[in-house]
């Protein structure tokens, strides 16, 4: 697959890093044969925000073949992209390609017209102006990235990496995307809807943090009843104040944590084991395969088993 990432002068090094170390990693791992490639509104070398020179920047035809197109910022001043880069992005979604807004590069998108009558997230200080400037799009500045197949927009600076993990995540599957993470040593995976404003994604060890502590410890248990109750007795918590200090840490609810945790052990069974549909449901806590079937369809807009035919890793 091959990634084309805007790049301009103004930009800087962190949001133009970002899509070429997700996606490059992919290549790396041996996931997958893909590509990335930097190109502007013409063949020349760039400034960045910090300012470093960058050469070897192709021209607007590096995007004509590009599989996804990823606009990974957009320049302060919010000026309208030029007509032939604006061009350039209705020629690549016309044609199939992927279209991605990182951070304010959900700007430039929605200028493109690729956001008309749809909804849409950028940096949540940039919210209120996107929405000014789009009254036709429905900007949510509350969630992490928001993806409509064809086109992808994401929140602020480090929800670019999540964004990126989400289509890794979708083209190759949660192993890859697990896979990916691990390597960059990144939370694998935040929900869409997770919120911007979190002081820490997910937890990711025990130490003297008892959210963290209780996340662990969960994560080794999805096989059995894992109410708020539950939870908040193992954190030596209220469940008032359990629930309270969950939100604030991972900014989701303790019990769509657990869902989505469940989902996610149950797509790396699907891909990397044989068991039956009913012994990944019980594996992972659902019961029983109805619930793991309607939960599975909610949160993918797939069954198991298709999710299975198309992500199978033991081939």
């Amino acid at each position: 697959m091959k990634i084309a990432i805007y790049a301009f002068d103004g930009v800087t090094m962190f949001h133009l890093s970002v899509p070429q170390m997700v996606f490059d990693e992919v290549a790396r791992q041996g996931l997958g044969d893909w590509q990335t490639v930097l190109f502007s509104d013409r063949a020349r070398s760039i400034q960045s925000a910090e300012g470093y020179s960058i050469g070897g920047i192709r021209g607007l035809s590096a995007a004509e073949d590009a599989d996804l197109v990823v606009v990974p910022s957009w320049v302060d001043d919010g000026r309208d992209p030029r007509p032939a880069f604006r061009q350039a992005l209705i020629n690549a979604h016309e044609r199939g390609a992927t279209v991605a807004g990182l951070c304010l590069g959900a700007i430039a998108v929605a200028d493109a017209g690729l956001l008309t009558g749809r909804s849409a997230v950028t940096h949540w200080h940039s919210a209120d102006n996107l929405a000014a400037r789009h009254p036709d799009i429905t900007v949510d500045a509350s969630v992490l990235y928001l993806d409509h197949g064809d086109v992808l927009t994401s929140a602020g600076t480090a929800s670019g990496i999540d964004a990126c993990l989400h289509i890794v995540r979708t083209r190759l599957g949660a192993n890859a995307a697990n896979r990916v993470a691990r390597s960059l040593v990144v939370a694998p995976h935040r929900e869409g809807g997770q919120a911007q404003y979190i002081e820490r994604p997910i937890p990711v060890g025990a130490g003297s943090d008892p959210i963290a502590a209780t996340s662990t410890w969960a994560l080794s248990h999805l096989d059995e009843e894992l109410s708020v109750e539950r939870l908040a007795d193992v954190a030596h918590m209220s469940r008032r104040s359990f629930v309270r200090a969950f939100r604030a840490s991972t900014g989701s609810t303790p019990a769509a944590w657990v869902r989505s945790r469940r989902l996610d052990e149950a797509r790396r069974m699907l891909e990397t084991t044989d068991l039956s549909i009913d012994q990944i449901a019980a594996s992972c806590g659902f019961g029983n395969p109805v619930t793991l079937r309607q939960n599975f369809a909610s949160a993918f807009g797939s069954t198991p088993s298709s999710y299975r035919r198309r992500f199978d890793a033991r081939h």
